[in-house]
């Protein structure tokens, strides 16, 4: 008796284990944080790179600017071990920005490892970060990134996501973008919801601690009546 109550403590605590690492696993993929900005203001954006491959690193990472939606100003931030590279793209019809003309936009960033050293190892992730703006009055933004491993592999995260559908396999980075008289709305209600969330998160942390309590009563009181019958028995 006593074998099959810790085989199943056991086994429930492996299933729980499972579950916490297999959803991490699955969204293992390149994104830019934070997920979401308000149209017209400036953003500092980073995007996230795991290494995904089990006997290779990442050594070079390309981000391709989205040319239709124009960002005025964009600024990198530096990175220990990895140069970068801007490349610009002239516009076939200039755009208005801050009251000045703009005939090219950044077209792509690519950080490349100065070492291996440098490299991004396996089961392991790094970021890189601008700084753009104004974001554009658009929906949303996609960085179509290639990422390059010391293998010579390259895996392109190009694949743009669509509403009402699964999660492509290879997603491109998404940044959506929001009014900024909606982000204030967003923001107001966020607010009134930690507020009113308060004891009800205190009230389901004492409900977690009776149920807890109860399942170490139970489990106690089993090896308990497990011992007293083999003691019966011995007699």
């Amino acid at each position: 008796m006593l074998r099959r109550v810790v085989r199943g403590l056991v086994t429930v605590g492996v299933a729980a284990c499972l579950v916490g690492v297999l959803p991490a696993a699955a969204f293992a993929h390149v994104t830019v944080n934070p997920g979401t900005a308000t149209q017209g203001g400036y953003a500092a954006l980073t995007f996230r790179v795991p290494t995904e491959s089990d006997d290779a690193s990442t050594t070079k990472v390309e981000v391709q600017f989205p040319t239709d939606s124009t960002l005025a100003s964009l600024s990198v931030k530096p990175h220990a071990g990895w140069s970068y590279e801007i490349t610009k793209k002239k516009l076939t019809t200039p755009v208005e920005a801050h009251g000045a003309q703009i005939s090219e936009v950044i077209d792509k960033i690519t950080w490349t490892a100065a070492d291996p050293q440098s490299a991004i190892k396996p089961g392991e992730y790094d970021e890189f970060s601008v700084s753009a703006g104004p974001l554009p009055a658009a929906d949303q933004l996609v960085f179509k990134t290639l990422q390059h491993y010391s293998n010579g592999e390259v895996v392109r995260w190009i694949q743009e996501p669509t509403a009402g559908t699964d999660e492509p396999e290879r997603p491109a980075p998404v940044l959506r973008l929001v009014a900024e008289a909606d982000a204030a709305a967003a923001g107001t209600a966020q607010a009134a919801v930690a507020v009113d969330s308060a004891p009800t998160t205190q009230s389901d942390a004492g409900s977690r601690w009776a149920v807890g309590l109860s399942v170490a009563s139970l489990v106690i009181g089993l090896v308990c009546a497990t011992i007293a019958v083999r003691s019966r028995r011995t007699r």
